[in-house]
């Protein structure tokens, strides 16, 4: 039997408030895909990472479909055990004052932190420490999250989104506010991960987070699909000066692209 894709999406139009954000929108996306979405700010980015997610619905429409592993309809709480989401915000005001391992372990419940009610099991705690071996980030399993760096933070957010062993990580914007020393320690922890057959969905607007092991760029503009294809045919200078509006100069280093 074949596996479903991750993401079916036909002519999907998605609003937020009394504006319309995504505009017909079609797009697949296999399971397992390595995938960056790119665009400037205010395209329309986040609100599909957010319609993925089931935090924002598209409009009804009959030729509207959007279908997720092959449905069209999921209860949120089941969908996230196939989803490893990473944002750039904590995920709860208790977070900050939970240890590492904790505020891991507690991805199993979409949790800000392990509450007295919440049962963990010796399989989590294993799972957690598996995460975090990964992340090469097992010496902060007893250091508080608030008093950890924002690098240190967003491993241990990735850490969290891997727990449940998901099929794809969605990740939006994943390097805003690190240093550069946090940003290639991200892009490397990544990469372990891309290695281990989890797929990547990564939203940005810095080419230097996308990874070597990423093929596929989705372009954004404006609410809409603006290229879509072979990393290699879109980063370019002539395809990045129409998405961006500005002229580029553009290099690559060991799989890695940067412009200026």
């Amino acid at each position: 039997m074949n596996q479903p894709d991750f993401l079916l999406m036909q002519n999907v139009s998605v609003a937020r408030g009394d504006n319309i954000v995504l505009h017909d929108i079609s797009l697949r996306v296999a399971n397992g895909e390595h995938v960056a979405i790119l665009g400037p700010n205010g395209c329309g980015k986040s609100t599909l990472i957010r319609t993925i997610t089931c935090q924002c619905y598209p409009i009804v429409a009959p030729e509207t479909e959007l279908l997720l592993l092959g449905r069209k309809r999921w209860d949120v709480s089941q969908l996230r055990s196939h989803l490893g989401v990473v944002s750039a915000e904590l995920p709860g005001e208790r977070t900050p004052v939970t240890s590492g391992l904790d505020a891991v372990t507690a991805g199993f419940f979409s949790a800000s932190t392990l509450w007295p009610n919440l049962h963990v099991t010796p399989e989590m705690r294993e799972r957690a420490h598996e995460a975090l071996r990964l992340m090469q980030a097992t010496h902060l399993e007893g250091k508080l999250v608030g008093e950890m760096s924002a690098g240190e933070q967003r491993r241990i957010m990735i850490a969290r989104a891997l727990v449940h062993r998901p099929e794809m990580l969605l990740l939006d914007e994943p390097s805003n506010a690190l240093d550069l020393a946090a940003q290639r320690e991200l892009r490397e922890a990544l990469r372990r991960v891309a290695r281990q057959g989890v797929g990547i969905l990564m939203v940005t607007h810095h080419l230097a987070d996308i990874l070597p092991e990423i093929d596929r760029v989705i372009m954004m503009r404006e609410g809409r699909i603006f290229g879509d294809g072979a990393k290699r045919d879109l980063l370019t200078p002539e395809k990045l000066r129409e998405l961006f509006g500005v002229e580029m100069s553009l290099v690559e280093h060991e799989g890695f692209w940067h412009s200026w």
